[in-house]
């Protein structure tokens, strides 16, 4: 009785385990967490990438964070380089989480990839740009791709980032497909791109359907506006979230987990150290994903410049988010309420 006790204790590791691998992919597609991300990292030392930064701090902090005793922002980017042959990608998710070890709370901000802001580090492409070309324009002139991506995001909010975690999109795909495809009940019929395949179009039927690493990819990605207004991009993420932990949890998925961290480790970088990870799993391993809060940053999506649609944000929400940020960051002490 033991050992089957003990076996079945083994196994629920082993599934566990591989739900946070999973996670982490969909963690830079919608942001869903920091406790699966930093589970999914035991390889760190092969990620980590420093911003060559003073005293390893943001300029926006006096002095450096302690991970686990200082409440703390981390940039979570995911990058799109499938256009372009694997090299200078844009960072088309971006989320900020901030993190608090006294309360164990944990906020999440979506940072809208159209978001027009103005870039003055790179000389050649200095101006306004969508704020996920920056990641583009630094990678082109080297001044450090997550660097600056941290930069701005830091200059839009007017709060210190203090780590980053950026995986590539390749990775999502590759997950998907070791796990055999997600099973996935699509609402509505649309179609999107093939980003590996000459850009032909993939149609999703209404109904169930299992997805290809592909096609689950353009599924989650598509953004077709008349089809946004009745299926909106969001819906279609938890949707994917559910498949995905069903297909992870199901018979024989835990011996895919050397695969799974195989195309983790080459498609991950951060500057959290081994010990900092493990500080943050200490700290807040006991944290319920569903008591995640959001702030949301409003604004205009449509508004056209010189022919391209930014992302306006309105300036008071702006404000209010920024101020918010900083509370949860223990940088301000009067608490702001956000409608």
């Amino acid at each position: 009785m033991d050992n089957i006790r003990a076996d079945r204790r083994k196994k629920q590791r082993w599934r566990k385990r591989v739900i946070i691998l999973v996670l982490i992919l969909v963690l830079l597609i919608i942001g869903f967490g920091v406790y699966v991300l930093v589970n999914a990292l035991d390889a760190a030392s092969d990620s980590y990438e420093g911003l060559d930064r003073e005293g390893e701090k943001s300029d926006l902090r006096e002095e450096a964070v302690t991970i686990g005793d200082d409440p703390i922002s981390i940039l979570l980017l995911g990058i799109e380089d499938y256009s372009s042959g694997g090299e200078h990608g844009r960072a088309d998710t971006q989320i900020v989480v901030t993190l608090n070890p006294d309360t164990k709370k944990m906020t999440m901000t979506s940072i809208n990839r159209d978001t027009r802001v103005e870039l003055t580090k790179v000389d050649q492409y200095n101006g306004f740009h969508k704020i996920n070309a920056a990641y583009t324009y630094a990678s082109l002139t080297g001044y450090g791709a997550n660097k600056l991506a941290v930069e701005t995001v830091e200059d839009l909010l007017d709060i210190p980032i203090d780590k980053y975690l950026a995986v590539n999109f390749e990775s999502f795909r590759d997950i998907v497909n070791v796990l055999g495809g997600v099973t996935i009940d699509v609402k509505e019929g649309f179609w999107e791109e093939n980003i590996y395949d000459s850009n032909n179009r993939i149609y999703f039927d209404a109904g169930k359907q299992k997805l290809s690493g592909e096609e689950a990819l353009a599924f989650v990605r598509m953004r077709k506006r008349a089809v946004n207004n009745t299926y909106p991009r969001e819906e279609r993420q938890r949707q994917f979230i559910k498949a995905s932990i069903d297909q992870a949890i199901s018979a024989g998925t835990i011996f895919k987990v050397g695969q799974i961290s195989d195309i983790l480790g080459e498609n991950v970088e951060t500057n959290l150290k081994p010990a900092e990870i493990y500080a943050l799993q200490r700290a807040y391993s006991s944290m319920d994903a569903s008591t995640i809060e959001t702030i949301e940053l409003e604004g205009n999506p449509d508004v056209i410049i010189d022919g391209s649609y930014y992302f306006l944000p309105d300036e008071d929400s702006l404000q209010e988010v920024s101020q918010r940020l900083k509370e949860e960051l223990g940088l301000l002490k009067d608490p702001v309420e956000i409608e």
